[in-house]
């Protein structure tokens, strides 16, 4: 069984030292904002004439110049998007850092791929949160936390891995269980769920079962309900007790199509290319491609982001929660 480490397990040695969080997106509003609420001397690094300077420091926290930012810290979290990570990395980050330091990253892709070589007399490690920042924000504002997964990948100091803790616990993940991988496993296994299932595949299965009902004859609206809009609340109920929870809340009916059709539809044939994936991504061919891409200019990548944005069932889901939200006003207004 795995070791879960928990706040009791963890020291507060993050609160003794100067941190960068560089960027302040999603992710790094919530680190920054989370070590900051856990008592962190905490500095958020960004480029000069960012949207996100005055959005910082109106929340309390220093902000500098990247660079500034990684020369006045003990420890640097790189939280800016994967593909603008090396370059950023080479010029702002690389000529600041110095023996002593603790370099993290919130995933793995540049460090396993070699995109990023930090030194090895700078400490270098992974704290890496398992939801969106938004969430991971929340959470700790409500006093719980988000589970998160850790690697040590150098310890020069001989104290990297007890701090790498400590920011996991800073940001509110030592309330709900910490886990140790590598920078390896964890790159593989969240490029693979992101790509197989999460994003990829159910994004897929979303649009050939709403396909498959419109071009049947169905009502797009009842597609999109049914094919779509209903999954938050299967989610949700597996989510809280797995599958033998949800199957408890649904009716018979749903549960034995769940048995009969499911396998029917996910097959051996759909693990076989899901195997392919991973090959891709084991043997790095994902990771040359996606760099390639960037180095391109993201043109392929901006035109599927288009294509996608332009679908008939996005059009009609748009319709379906502008309808929702209207109703929402309009009991409100009446309640009032």
């Amino acid at each position: 069984m795995v070791r879960v480490y928990r706040e009791s397990d963890i020291g507060n040695e993050i609160t003794h030292k100067k941190v960068a969080v560089l960027g302040y997106g999603s992710q790094g509003h919530a680190h920054a904002l989370n070590l900051k609420e856990s008592g962190c001397d905490v500095t958020v690094g960004l480029y000069k004439g960012s949207p996100s300077w005055h959005k910082a420091a109106d929340a309390g926290l220093g902000v500098a110049t990247t660079a500034d930012a990684v020369a006045g810290a003990d420890v640097i979290m790189m939280l800016l998007p994967d593909e603008r990570q090396p370059a950023v990395y080479e010029s702002e980050v690389a000529p600041n850092l110095s023996e002593g330091k603790l370099m993290l990253f919130a995933h793995g892709f540049n460090i396993h791929f070699n995109q990023i070589k930090v030194p090895e007399e700078v400490d270098l490690g992974l704290v890496a949160p398992k939801g969106p920042g938004h969430v991971l924000r929340r959470l700790y504002e409500e006093g719980k936390g988000m589970p998160a997964l850790f690697a040590v990948g150098n310890d020069a100091s001989g104290q990297a891995r007890d701090l790498i803790l400590s920011y996991a616990r800073g940001i509110g993940s030592g309330r709900a269980g910490i886990i140790e991988t590598t920078f390896a496993e964890e790159t593989e296994t969240d490029l693979f769920g992101e790509q197989a299932v999460l994003c990829g595949g159910l994004t897929a299965l979303f649009k050939a079962g709403y396909e498959t009902l419109v071009e049947a004859g169905y009502q797009p609206e009842l597609a999109y309900y049914e094919c779509v809009n209903e999954l938050k609340l299967i989610v949700d109920l597996i989510y809280e007790g797995g599958l033998a929870g949800m199957r408890y809340s649904i009716s018979n009916t749903a549960e034995y199509g769940d048995y009969v059709s499911g396998p029917r539809i996910i097959d051996e044939g759909v693990k076989e290319r899901m195997r392919e994936v991973l090959t891709d991504i084991q043997s790095g061919k994902f990771a040359r491609d996606w760099v390639l891409e960037n180095k391109a200019g993201g043109a392929s990548f901006l035109a599927m982001r288009r294509r996608e944005a332009e679908l008939p069932m996005e059009r009609v889901g748009a319709d379906l929660r502008a309808l929702a939200a209207e109703g929402a006003e309009t009991t409100g207004g009446e309640g009032a």
